[in-house]
């Protein structure tokens, strides 16, 4: 009898959502603040390390549900420790990893694109990870692109205000 193990492939995901009438020149400045997570998505973010935005710099973001702890009854503060892995403010790109949490994410990669389009932008988020113990692929599809379009309606209104403010004044 053979006793290797085999390893389970990562899991691969992507989410996308649009922000009709916002100019990419206007949402690339929101995204691409690496440590102003907690201003457009469902968490707390604090900066550990480095300058937002620089490659190597390090946030911590906690207090955000995911699937598993209603699924599982899980009570305890989720938190992720992510590092900015490189950006391109020209191709409007940025990836990150996780590099410690207690949500069960190892080799954890996500890559951020801002797309133009005719009548706005969409933002892509590309993810993989190893399979997360407690985990579905199809609660961490839920999860990104549950969280993403809230962070896309977050910027989207966000801009309107702004825009309604300037044309009023």
């Amino acid at each position: 009898m053979n006793s290797i193990q085999q390893t389970q492939e990562k899991w691969k995901g992507k989410a996308k959502t649009e922000l009709l009438g916002c100019k990419v020149e206007k949402v690339w400045p929101l995204l691409e603040d690496f440590f102003g997570l907690d201003k457009w998505f469902p968490t707390t973010c604090i900066p550990l390390e480095g300058i937002s935005g620089k490659p190597g710099c390090v946030r911590f973001c906690f207090g955000f549900k995911t699937p598993v702890d209603e699924i599982h009854g899980k009570t305890n503060l989720n938190w992720t420790k992510q590092k900015l892995l490189s950006i391109d403010p020209i191709q409007r790109v940025f990836s990150y990893s996780i590099i410690d949490s207690n949500v069960g994410f190892h080799n954890y990669v996500s890559t951020y694109k801002l797309l133009e389009k005719d009548d706005g932008c969409v933002i892509e988020w590309i993810y993989e990870v190893e399979p997360a113990e407690g985990w579905k692929l199809e609660y961490l599809d839920n999860f990104i692109a549950s969280g993403l379009d809230e962070m896309g309606q977050k910027i989207q209104g966000a801009l309107k205000i702004m825009e309604d403010a300037l044309v009023g004044a």
